[in-house]
């Protein structure tokens, strides 16, 4: 496997209340505690990137967070990308990308 591209959002259902941040918090705490993958939050999940099978772990690991803090159900989103003819290419690579072709018209 090659590196990868990834965006990430669990969702943890059937909590108290209507807010996800708790849930949110221990899973960028669980990021900060490794260093197999790169990540950033965003407003609606987290992006994350490394190695193919690195990030499919951890995938795997974040969506077992909810569970543990006693929800009975998550659903998790994963968006994946793996680009074999560009395995240095990283996030900032591809908004990079189209600022440059949105700045040449």
């Amino acid at each position: 496997m090659g590196v990868a591209t990834a965006d990430l959002t669990v969702i943890a259902l059937g909590r108290p209340d209507p807010s996800a941040s708790a849930y949110i918090a221990e899973i960028q705490r669980r990021l900060a505690a490794q260093d197999r993958v790169r990540y950033q939050m965003h407003a609606m999940g987290t992006s994350l990137e490394g190695a193919t099978a690195d990030v499919l772990a951890i995938v795997g690991e974040l969506h077992a967070v909810p569970f543990e803090l006693g929800v009975p159900r998550v659903y998790t989103v994963l968006k994946l990308d793996e680009r074999r003819d560009r395995p240095d290419q990283t996030l900032a690579d591809k908004v990079d990308s189209v600022k440059r072709r949105l700045e040449d018209g």
